[in-house]
């Protein structure tokens, strides 16, 4: 069966007794149908103790795919099997991997949050909330201009770009305002997908309607002719665009197939924004459960790193445990292998992609100082020689790994890590940042470079270090720092796997998330408006007469 046909073969429980499970008062859902609700803001108890917070992360993405999200659900489900109140919180997908080649985020096999269907695709309509505000904002910025231009904006120095969320790459860069001065003025302009937004950064960090506000009236969209600043509250746009998110900022609560609360809410892609769920769900989850279980994007490199030292920092939240991801398969690609042979016993692959994972779980350990363990989803083509490879080099680093297979089983696959997890979060850690944000940004970028990624260094080009000094004389030096760089190698490259050594990260340009609070370094060619593949998703995907959704994955 397909991941939708098993999603639609299970029967799902009505929300309001997902809610009620969950000591939510009926009373107060907003609902949306039978199987989904809004969670209002007001029952966000700072008076209940907080649960423990356990991460979920991986190893550095492959094309034989590792199950971070899949493991997610089904350590919740295990959780609860063993008598654990435990809440799940996970990031809304984006439609643009949806229907381009990474397909849906809801998990997958037995271990998924449901309705998967409206999940990966309308669900509450949070990103068209999104993508409305950041487009009130710039159709504002461009009227301002039009009517005088009071604020002496440099129409060559605009940063607020459109959005869609959609992979659409003829829209990434384009020359708007033409057709006489009635329309505006010609320049050249560019769309973001809407998880790129700022807006989503800043929506995923606020902790309350008032720092929404405040965060998106900090928001820099252009830059005047004497190079100061112009933001959304000089636009006088922050009221308009809070009106558009008053609903969306309310968390969303839904179900895993087994009946777990999930919380879905925000979704920021990991390699060009932070890669996490909202600060509002992460924080409900942790009020509402014993256990909190949460996700971020990517490899440990990219959304760990950004959850701990960003997301963490500005909430402050300290998690109790992490869960490193991993599959023999992708260890093996990161040794060499081709992936049409991955299912063939190759322990000399596998011993070569191995350092990829140690390096994730040193860094879990021994730079952020928290509690670690990996799990390791099984394929039926794992042989047990390869199994116990991967386990011994664990243990040389103290660091227990632990099969899974919620994939096939669920809940009851998820039952050993379960266990683990727990052992682990009754455990003393000396959960500590990266970095200090007192550094100067390149002596962050390089800290992060040297003690995440196993580099060298840095090189800032002439552009980017320009960009520097123009950030720190406009007050935002002691901002954390948001790496942008591709999702496939610890480097800047996407063809060094494994764990590279003896090289350096390019800074080709740096800019200020003023809203969200951190400075966006970016490296190699990443782009914040992907393509679709020659053969997307969307071609597979239909809906039949009686409104039955299928193809989607």
């Amino acid at each position: 069966m397909t991941d939708i046909e098993i999603a639609q073969s299970v029967e799902m429980r009505p929300i309001l007794e997902i809610a009620a499970n969950a000591g939510i008062p009926t009373e107060d859902l907003e609902l949306y149908g039978k199987y989904k609700a809004k969670i209002p803001l007001t029952l966000l108890d700072e008076s209940k103790p907080d649960g423990k917070l356990v991460l979920v992360t991986a190893i550095t993405p492959t094309a034989a795919g590792e199950g971070k999200t899949t493991t997610t659900i089904g350590l919740a489900d295990g959780l609860r099997k063993i008598g654990k109140n435990t809440v799940v919180a996970l990031r809304e997908p984006s439609l643009g991997p949806v229907f381009g080649v990474k397909g849906g985020a809801a998990g997958g096999g037995w271990a998924q949050v449901v309705p998967m269907e409206d999940i990966n695709l309308h669900f509450t309509g949070d990103f068209h909330a999104i993508g409305a505000a950041n487009n009130l904002l710039a159709a504002m910025l461009d009227n301002h201009i039009q009517q005088g231009n009071a604020l002496g904006i440099d129409p060559r120095k605009i940063t607020w770009k459109r959005c869609v969320d959609m992979n659409d790459r003829q829209l990434r860069f384009v020359v708007d305002g033409l057709g006489g001065k009635v329309n505006g003025m010609p320049r050249e302009d560019g769309f973001d997908i809407t998880v790129a937004s700022e807006i989503m950064a800043v929506f995923c960090l606020a902790t309350s309607i008032s720092d929404l506000k405040e965060r998106l009236s900090r928001m820099v969209v252009a830059y005047t002719y004497d190079d100061k600043p112009v933001t959304a509250g000089d636009i006088k746009a922050v009221g308009a665009m809070a009106a558009l998110l008053k609903d969306a900022i309310k968390p969303n609560l839904v179900q895993t197939l087994e009946g777990t609360p999930a919380i879905v809410h925000g979704g920021p892609f990991a390699n060009i924004a932070h890669g996490c769920n909202s600060v509002i769900a992460t924080r409900m989850a942790m009020k509402l459960g014993d256990y909190a279980i949460t996700e971020a994007g990517f490899g440990a490199d990219l959304g760990a790193e950004k959850f701990l030292d960003i997301k963490c920092r500005m909430a402050g939240l300290k998690p109790s445990a992490v869960v490193v991801v991993a599959t023999v398969r992708a260890l093996k690609m990161h040794g060499g292998l081709d992936k049409k042979s991955l299912g063939t016993e190759d322990l000399g692959a596998l011993e070569k992609g191995l350092p990829n994972l140690l390096r994730h779980v040193s860094n879990m350990k021994n730079v952020y100082g928290l509690p670690c363990v990996v799990a390791l989803n099984r394929f039926p083509t794992d042989t047990d020689a390869e199994i116990a490879c991967v386990m011994e080099k664990c243990r040389e680093l103290g660091v227990n790994t632990v099969l899974s297979t919620v994939w096939a089983e669920g809940g009851n696959g998820g039952v050993a890590l379960a266990e683990e997890v727990v052992r682990l979060c009754e455990e003393e850690n000396n959960f500590a940042f990266s970095y200090d944000t007192s550094l100067s940004i390149p002596e962050k970028i390089e800290t992060i470079v040297k003690r995440v990624y196993g580099g060298d260094g840095i090189s800032i080009l002439p552009a980017a270090k320009k960009q520097i000094d123009t950030l720190v004389a406009n007050g935002f030096g002691n901002l954390p720092i948001c790496m942008a760089k591709t999702q496939y190698s610890f480097s800047d490259d996407p063809t060094k796997l494994g764990a590279p050594e003896n090289f350096t990260v390019t800074i080709k340009n740096v800019r200020v998330s003023a809203g969200a609070g951190f400075v966006v370094v970016l490296t190699g060619d990443i782009m914040t408006m992907p393509g679709l593949p020659r053969v997307p998703a969307a071609e597979a995907i239909d809906v039949t007469e009686d409104g039955k959704i299928v193809g989607l994955f």
